[in-house]
């Protein structure tokens, strides 16, 4: 079997003993060809993974900054089948870097779901994290991704007891996405102590991956948070980078790019100081 490049990236991280940075953006924010730039400049900077977010207009577990991003795109008029082109022209120059599209399952039952999964495969989409299909409803889109080859990235949290856990790893492949914090992106920091506590009880049913977003604001927060998980997940500072850098009518200025990407590079070296046996 050919092994995925989500499989690929954390052994190659468990080599390097350290945990990873997985980088979120939103698609086509603030429109598509600075959105490119951003994608196409994220490994360099020191991301390991990217999540790519599917523009929807109503994403329920996103937080105002995310919330405002797909306004942005969509405003500007990104689409699914845009998004599935940034991802082929990113292939062009980089086969190596794994890209999970995240979203909601809306915009892929209107694109159609076997045509969604096809061209998503053929684009060089990796994984899929999409918030508001639960366990219960896995024939809908988890099964038919993972046969098409896609992981099918699932989400635990704080709130996820020990009943309910096995169900929601039972088909969950790639990482597993350990919220941090109860409640939407954005708007708490995570506890480190905590982190730990829930990264070892996930880590006791599973061995996946455990990757760890929500409230990641900072390289010294990322560093913390290394220090007990697999990967660290970052979103909404940089989603709102993205948004202080730009103009009055909210269009990408000069500073977009390096205010996106100095600061996925400091937080780059917030997780790679933090050599931790959750890596190792």
């Amino acid at each position: 079997m050919t092994v995925s490049r989500i499989d690929a990236r954390f052994a190659a991280l468990r080599s390097e003993g350290r945990a990873g940075l997985v980088t979120f953006l939103t698609a086509g924010d603030p429109d598509q060809a600075a959105s490119q730039a951003l994608l196409d400049g994220l490994p360099a900077a020191g991301a390991d993974i990217i999540e790519l977010g599917m523009p929807f207009t109503d994403p329920m577990a996103d937080g105002p900054a995310i919330q405002a991003a797909s306004l942005r795109a969509l405003q500007a008029g990104q689409t699914v089948p845009k998004t599935l082109d940034m991802v082929r022209a990113f292939r062009r120059h980089d086969d190596a870097t794994p890209i999970v599209l995240m979203g909601y399952f809306n915009p892929i039952h209107s694109y159609g779901r076997d045509r969604f999964l096809a061209d998503a495969v053929e684009a060089g989409v990796d994984g899929l994290i999409i918030v508001d299909l639960p366990p219960e409803e896995d024939d809908e889109l988890c099964l038919p991704a993972l046969e098409a080859g896609l992981a099918f990235i699932r989400l635990a949290t704080p709130t996820t007891d020990e009943k309910r856990l096995p169900k929601v790893l039972a088909n969950t492949s790639g990482f597993v996405y350990y919220v941090s914090i109860a409640g939407i992106t954005g708007t708490a920091a995570p506890d480190p102590a905590r982190v730990a506590k829930a990264v070892d009880r996930i880590k006791a049913h599973t061995p996946l991956p455990v990757a760890v977003g929500f409230g990641v604001k900072t390289p010294e927060q990322a560093g913390e948070i290394a220090g007990a998980a697999d990967a660290v997940v970052v979103g909404s500072a940089l989603v709102s980078a993205v948004a202080n850098s730009l103009d009055s009518g909210g269009k990408a200025t000069a500073a977009t790019a390096p205010a996106v990407l100095d600061l996925v590079r400091t937080l780059a070296e917030g997780v790679r100081a933090a050599r931790t046996g959750a890596a190792a």
